[in-house]
């Protein structure tokens, strides 16, 4: 695989239990319910200043609004966080993606805001002006783009250090996100016994099928090697722990036989790391 391609399928992020992620986003919105509500008595408190007062449950539903839209919209922020890391590059298309996200997310938010909000004002018998906040989409955007970028950047910082208080090689403690069309596995990097290339994709072989990730192989290696994974051809690795046998041929190549009595091909190129203790 080329150079250019390890860059393009290096964007995924290995990241422990996904369990985690629900952790961060019930403090994400413990924090929010907290800062949204004084933000509202703020904005009451502006209006009741400027001689328009509002009852106060007007600013709450502005402020609830916007909140839960951005609770509710955050699993994807992160998601597509994982699968562009803005922590290490190339970060071109990153920032490219990140960007058209933070547009279509602030487009996404001045809508349900609309739409919620009129609902809301609909049942009390008041008004409001379900396209307002579109109209006002310039001023939004800033906000939107600075909140974007917020859930990025706490949530990065946090996955950060939540990497690096895990032991080194606590492989049986991380879980790889594979995406398959709109479905997604999590994938116990304790059970994947060999991986090879497929095109823009690796498959990751554990006890029974195979399951297609798009990374590359350079990339996994790079990922996997402290796990105890060698490689042993150009297109293949595997865990050191399950190999059984290592048979030579004549022309310097070799054959792996794992413990479960499935049969590899090496290369001789990759023999001595495979022996090497």
């Amino acid at each position: 695989m080329s150079q250019a391609e390890d860059t393009r399928a290096a964007d995924a992020v290995v990241i422990a239990n996904p369990r985690e992620d629900l952790f961060f986003t019930g403090v994400a919105a413990a924090v929010l319910v907290v800062f949204l509500y004084f933000n509202a008595l703020n904005v009451a408190d502006e209006y009741a200043r400027a001689g328009k007062a509002v009852a106060l449950w007007e600013p709450m539903v502005w402020e609830g609004s916007s909140g839960l839209f951005f609770l509710g919209i955050s699993p994807f922020v992160t998601a597509l966080t994982r699968r562009f890391w803005p922590a290490r590059g190339p970060w071109g298309r990153k920032i490219a993606v990140h960007a058209l996200a933070a547009v279509a997310v602030s487009l996404a938010h001045v809508l349900t805001i609309g739409a919620a909000r009129w609902g809301v004002y609909r049942v009390v018998g008041g008004y409001y002006d379900p396209l307002g906040p579109l109209g006002d989409w310039p001023y939004e955007f800033r906000k939107d783009v600075l909140v974007y970028a917020t859930i990025v950047g706490v949530y990065v910082v946090w996955r950060t250090l939540r990497a690096r208080a895990q032991p080194t090689g606590a492989a049986a403690a991380e879980v790889l996100e594979v995406r398959d069309g709109a479905r997604r596995h999590f994938v116990a990097l304790a059970e994947v016994v060999w991986v090879e290339a497929a095109g823009n994709y690796v498959e990751l072989h554990r006890g029974g099928a195979g399951l297609l990730h798009r990374a590359s192989l350079s990339e996994m290696h790079r990922r996997l090697q402290a796990d105890g994974f060698v490689r042993i051809h150009r297109s293949r690795l595997v865990r050191r722990e399950a190999v059984a046998a290592v048979e030579s041929k004549p022309t310097g190549d070799f054959l792996v036989r794992l413990r479960d009595g499935r049969e590899l091909a090496g290369s001789r190129r990759y023999r001595r790391p495979l022996l090497a203790d």
